[in-house]
């Protein structure tokens, strides 16, 4: 059984479920607000939303669908996650202004199979009454041959209409090949597959993806089906112009190797106050009281940050789990208070990720002087010397007064580490191969 995050959830009805992701802000356009509204009162229905294999992990900027489904199979929907194993072998125009880069068929394999095990810490897939379903279009996009594909489904896409949608319509001044021109109609095919195979109405999506599933709920209705509906989601924004889902170090991803939880929760408590609210409602399962109480914080108090902190540590621990909301909390303070000592190596190491980074040679002493300058601490000895005399230096937390202070096996964290600090905020790590 796969591990999934505990989140704390403030659960909704069928009835109520449109209406409170429109109260959070998450429907940006839906096709039959009317039609959809009296379906999901009266029926299970079953949705689903697509994420292609582009890289090994999903990023943030998938968060925001990935809860979106579990919002839907909470309220007793049906949620499917469809990884895009065939489409990720073409590659989607939507959103972007050049070609994308073909990857080979085993990378995307590989990739496809990170991202199953990734979408299944969020959704229940053991679920009793209401599993989740996880599948791979590359099951019925593969064996497809290009005359019966052309016949039987291209024949009902004109030209005209496929021009007339945004994701190709905006590619059209820097060239679009042919190759990304028909993942539209890829993508339509999925969502008839889906609705043939699963009884699936409901595709979810990004604001970018309308063109894709209407093209979608276009294609079922002329191979026979009916009832099918479509919900955008905003396109995520900062109010200060910076794209979302991005920091100093690179974009922010769900995998922990590659983006640690420390600098995961860093990012969210570093929300601006005009966002936090915002990302309160889209990225958590805060009932509607708790947000509201925290909107006051900010309004009221702005300066105690509480909003940003229990963001962060909510998304931390829909991400990664409560340990880690524990441990990034933990490193937060060590850093704060400089003491470094109580630090976990893997704690360390996540705490000083960003910093500046020497690797020395083993040796049995250095001393501190020619540490400083060797880290980059210092530009040269003479500076060193006079931030040792001024109490400016730090080695893991604890001020150093002499300036023939020998650093030895003694000073090393774990064995292996030393951790200098220059006035409040400057840290540096060295490692001892």
């Amino acid at each position: 059984m796969k591990e999934r995050c505990n989140l704390t959830e403030a659960r909704v009805t069928q009835a109520d479920l449109l209406e409170d992701l429109e109260y959070r802000g998450l429907i940006y356009q839906v096709t039959d607000r009317e039609g959809l509204s009296k379906k999901l009162d009266s029926e299970r229905v079953v949705l689903y939303c697509g994420f292609d294999p582009t890289a090994d992990s999903l990023h943030i900027g998938s968060l925001l669908p990935i809860l979106c489904l579990r919002r839907f199979q909470l309220a007793g929907h049906h949620s499917i996650a469809l990884v895009g194993g065939g489409t990720g072998l073409i590659g989607d125009p939507s959103g972007r202004s050049t070609e994308r880069s073909l990857n080979t068929a085993d990378t995307v394999g590989q990739w496809t199979e990170s991202l199953k095990r990734q979408l299944s810490r969020f959704l229940d897939f053991d679920q009793p009454d209401n599993p989740a379903r996880l599948v791979s279009n590359y099951d019925w996009l593969a064996p497809l041959d290009a005359i019966s594909f052309l016949r039987d489904v291209g024949k009902h896409f004109t030209v005209n209409y496929m021009l007339g949608k945004d994701s190709v319509d905006s590619r059209l001044a820097n060239g679009i090949s042919f190759t990304e021109f028909s993942y539209m109609i890829l993508q339509a095919y999925d969502f008839y597959r889906l609705n043939k195979e699963h009884n699936c109405s409901l595709q979810l999506g990004g604001s970018d993806q309308w063109g894709n599933i209407t093209a979608g709920l276009d294609l079922i209705g002329k191979m026979g089906g009916e009832g099918a509906y479509g919900i955008t989601m905003p396109l995520v924004t900062k109010s200060d112009g910076k794209k979302f889902g991005k920091s100093e170090s690179g974009a922010i991803w769900l995998d922990r190797s590659k983006t640690s939880a420390y600098q995961f929760y860093q990012f969210w408590i570093n929300t601006d106050d005009n966002d936090v609210v915002k990302f309160l409602k889209y990225f958590t399962f805060l009932s509607r009281e708790q947000i509201a109480k925290l909107e006051a914080e900010v309004k009221e108090r702005p300066e105690k940050r509480a909003a940003q902190r229990e963001l962060a540590r909510e998304v931390t621990r829909i991400v990664h789990g409560q340990e880690a909301v524990e441990s990034a909390e933990k490193i937060t303070e060590a850093l704060f208070s400089g003491d470094v000592t109580s630090l976990s190596e893997q704690e360390l190491v996540e705490a000083l990720q960003d910093m500046p980074t020497t690797v020395l040679e083993d040796g049995a002493e250095t001393g501190l002087i020619d540490l400083l300058v060797a880290a980059k601490a210092a530009p040269s000895r003479r500076q060193a010397k006079q931030d040792i005399e001024s109490g400016a230096v730090y080695v893991n937390g604890e001020r150093m007064s002499g300036i023939d202070t020998v650093i030895g096996a003694g000073h090393r964290l774990h064995g292996r580490y030393v951790v200098l600090r220059r006035g409040k905020k400057n840290y540096y790590l060295v490692r001892f191969a």
